[in-house]
């Protein structure tokens, strides 16, 4: 034994080897799920970093001989179920809830004519749906409908404004901000008593209003408006705004505690949606009348990309959960399919297309369970 402890002593300390290092987990897989507005489907897409394919695709909708036309779909903040609007019905629109992982109906809320966005507070208790009833005359005030949503009841429907057609919860769960096409404004309302608390106008002869851009005639040729909101998304932070102006062909950025104006950013033709990236560098505008995209800077507030899309007329935006690659929703016109495009965030330039059938629209992540 005393050998033992000599020999030890002589050796200094004993070289001890590390235990292996722990696998590192891989991120959570995820789908892509587009609704396409003409076809009463959800699209389940995989992407693997190359290319895109079709997992599944689930029917929506309840009249087989007519079109119901899902416009919007949005997943729980807990990753536990999916939804999708639905724009005619009888009378109205519906919201409707699947569950994550089986896609079996949950459950169906009523909501108004032609819901269009949808909106979930981070908690997941509650979701917003503009009605936009792009059908009849105009002006007219349009509802919010707010629906509780482990029950798919529907709470209120709040008066908001004239074509309401973008609607983002904030961050924080404490604001919800809606674009109202028809009426050129911005609504804030407060998430715990349902009141409208500001209304911002973008439009109507702003002062903020390009130079040399003339207003476009409302939808069903009513008053000019100046930017027509079609979208309106929230910084990570929740201290900036984006709005997509249709007609103004630009991105108006608001400070969210004043909504006074911060830029306005010429895009293409036809802003029409606008989300910025989960690590707020990015936001990207989808250009309805220019075939392309546009990447902004959210630092700088300048447009440093115009990305064309494969088909022609882009509508959403989804990101990647790694900040790697945004998906792109993009309409056909007629028989031929749509489409959901990859950009590369980094060359900036599309790098990989799938058809996607019957006017692709909404589109968003679904982190799998």
């Amino acid at each position: 034994m005393r050998f033992l402890f000599a020999l030890l002593a002589g050796c200094g300390t004993l070289a001890v080897t590390p235990p292996p290092p722990s696998p590192v987990p891989s991120p959570r897989a995820y789908r892509i799920l587009v609704a396409s507005e003409s076809g009463d489907i959800v699209t389940h897409l995989v992407w693997d970093g190359t290319a895109l394919r079709t997992a599944k695709v689930v029917p929506v909708g309840v009249m087989p001989a007519d079109i119901d036309g899902p416009h919007n779909v949005t997943v729980a903040p807990d990753g536990s179920a999916w939804y999708v609007t639905i724009a005619h019905g009888t009378p109205y629109g519906s919201l409707w809830k699947f569950a994550a992982g089986s896609d079996s109906l949950l459950g169906r809320a009523p909501v108004e004519m032609f819901p269009t966005t949808i909106a979930l507070t981070p908690d997941g208790a509650l979701a917003f749906v503009a009605n936009s009833d792009f059908h009849g005359d105009h002006p007219r005030v349009n509802v919010v409908t707010i629906v509780q949503t482990a029950t798919m009841t529907p709470l209120t429907n709040l008066p908001a404004c004239d074509m309401p057609h973008g609607v983002k919860v904030n961050h924080a769960g404490t604001l919800v901000y809606v674009s109202c096409m028809n009426s050129d404004e911005i609504l804030e309302i407060d998430r715990q008593s349902f009141r409208i608390l500001r209304r911002h106008k973008t439009g109507e002869a702003s002062p903020h209003m390009m130079h040399g851009t003339a207003p476009r005639p409302g939808p069903g040729g009513g008053a000019p408006h100046d930017c027509a909101p079609t979208f309106v998304s929230v910084s990570p932070d929740d201290r900036r705004l984006y709005v997509a102006c249709n007609h103004g062909n630009t991105l108006q950025v608001l400070d969210a505690a004043t909504l006074d104006l911060v830029k306005e950013i010429p895009v293409g033709a036809g802003a029409y949606n606008v989300e910025p990236s989960p690590d707020g560098r990015w936001a990207i505008v989808t250009n309805k009348e220019a075939q392309s995209v546009s990447l902004v800077d959210a630092q700088a507030l300048a447009e440093v990309a115009r990305i064309p899309t494969s088909k022609p007329l882009p509508h959403g935006v989804a990101y990647a959960p790694d900040g790697t690659a945004a998906f792109i929703s993009a309409e056909s016109i007629g028989a031929d399919p749509g489409a959901v495009d990859v950009i590369d965030l980094k060359t900036r330039a599309r790098v990989a297309s799938i058809a996607v059938p019957r006017q692709p629209t909404g589109i968003t992540i679904l982190q799998e369970l």
